[in-house]
């Protein structure tokens, strides 16, 4: 029984995060700072690359797609500055209600202390959570990127070739 109430947990949790998500002020992140800012070591997102991301990053589900409340994960040389930047923010959210869940995941093991508890644990953190904080990693100095492309294009007037992400 205590497997079933580790399940209902990591379901709540799934479900709650998206709306505690939604509801978290963009203006407490800041992607230019810790821990949102690419570590060096990171290589600006080069780092995750040689871990495939780009090859699986759209095969994970996307929550954007199926929640209409949820900034679509989609931006190009069309779009504004601003878009990007909010998608830029977007990532920093993800970031950190993914961070949040892996460190709750540890929940599963103390809901139920055996072996399946502590696989739960591992799976819900190492599978259904850290996926989407390295895709998260992986984008946002790209996404930063576009952002200055597209305030420089707006600054200068200047129109670009069409590119998305």
């Amino acid at each position: 029984m205590a497997i079933v109430h580790a399940v209902l947990y990591t379901a709540s949790l799934g479900i709650v995060s998206h709306y505690v998500g939604q509801a978290l002020p963009r203006r407490w992140f800041h992607p230019d700072r810790f821990p949102y800012r690419s570590f060096s070591w990171e290589q600006d997102g080069q780092i995750y690359r040689r871990l495939g991301v780009h090859h699986w990053k759209d095969l994970v589900p996307d929550m954007s797609k199926v929640m209409p409340d949820m900034l679509p994960k989609r931006v190009n040389l069309r779009g504004s500055a601003a878009e990007a930047m909010s998608l830029v923010l977007e990532t920093c959210v993800a970031e950190a209600v993914h961070a949040a869940l892996m460190v709750l995941s540890v929940g599963n093991y103390l809901l139920c202390p055996d072996f399946w508890g502590a696989a739960l644990a591992v799976f819900d953190a190492a599978a259904l959570n850290l996926p989407y904080w390295i895709i998260q990693r992986y984008n946002r100095p790209k996404l930063l990127r576009l952002a200055a492309k597209l305030q420089s294009k707006e600054e200068t007037g200047h129109e670009g070739s069409d590119s998305h992400l």
